[in-house]
């Protein structure tokens, strides 16, 4: 106890947020904190441990030995603190929040209107902010505290990011039934001499499809690339265009009577789309009920329809 008189224990959450993120401006987003406030709290945190506990190495910030030493016991001690005080349930019907989505147009159509409807029946004081990036923007604004969640394909994962499987997702090719035989798909070589379309935030991206070919030493011709995956079937009619995308995006094609759907003469693996969130998130349990309303809105698309 003699100890913790020594110390302001607000500064032990500064000291925990600091060796968490290994970065004064993450921390400080993390504590709702200035800037100075939280270096002016490193600095008294050196002064009473006598240790620099953050120092740079190669250009990135590192943990001494004495503030790797602290980590754990520091976590221990205020994971007890924070069951002893903090409120063990969220009540969504009195909550007043606004959380930071990032997701495409594709998660926007499929999963977005079975979510705010949830969201309005059940948490009407929830307020949902929508916005869109390539994955490497939202795994960056994951990292700097400026989203909450965020939807996507999220193969290679920076530490302290988390990411949880929504349901599993294959391709499929489209094209104007003019441009195909009477029955079947096409060819690889067919395939493969058409122009086709790309759908990605970036036009020079290296997608799934990308890499298949690439495993294989052969490249396709993009003749369009663009980000709206809600505009990339209607431009397909009347034109040589290819379009090979995520199957639940194409969905029936019941509105597109003149475009028809085949299998892609590639083999292409199918991958996990999934939702993605920063680790200081965790114990948050208005965070955690957000997790589990998407996931919940998105198990209905574990069984695609045509």
């Amino acid at each position: 106890m003699d100890e913790l008189r020594k110390i302001d224990l607000n500064l032990l959450l500064a000291l925990h947020a600091l060796l968490t993120e290994k970065h004064v401006t993450r921390a400080a987003l993390r504590l709702h904190r200035s800037q100075p406030a939280v270096s002016h709290a490193l600095a008294q945190l050196r002064r009473h441990f006598d240790d620099p506990l953050l120092i740079r190495q190669n250009g990135h910030m590192a943990l001494t030995a004495r503030a790797q030493s602290l980590a754990k016991p520091l976590q221990d001690a205020l994971g007890n603190l924070n069951a002893l005080l903090a409120a063990p349930l969220f009540d969504p019907a009195q909550a007043q929040r606004r959380f930071r989505l990032s997701l495409s147009d594709y998660s926007s159509r499929i999963i977005l209107p079975a979510l705010v409807r949830h969201v309005r029946q059940v948490a009407p004081g929830v307020d949902l902010a929508i916005s869109q990036a390539s994955r490497e923007t939202m795994l960056a604004q994951l990292l700097d505290g400026e989203l909450d969640l965020a939807l996507g394909i999220f193969p290679d994962l920076p530490q302290d990011i988390t990411a949880q499987p929504l349901f599993e997702e294959s391709f499929t090719s489209v094209a104007d039934r003019q441009v195909l035989p009477a029955s079947g798909g096409l060819t690889l070589a067919e395939w493969l001499a058409r122009p086709h379309v790309l759908i990605a935030m970036r036009p020079d991206a290296h997608d799934e499809i990308e890499r298949a070919l690439a495993a294989r030493g052969l490249q396709r011709r993009i003749a369009l690339a663009l980000p709206h995956w809600s505009a990339a079937v209607e431009v397909l009619a009347g034109t040589d265009l290819i379009l090979t995308m995520a199957s639940r995006a194409v969905g029936s094609l019941r509105q597109h009577t003149a475009l028809r759907r085949f299998e892609p003469p590639l083999a292409i693996p199918s991958f996990a789309y999934q939702q993605a969130w920063h680790q200081r998130k965790d114990s948050d349990p208005g965070h955690r009920w957000l997790r589990e309303a998407v996931w919940a809105c998105s198990q209905p698309l574990d069984q695609p329809s045509d």
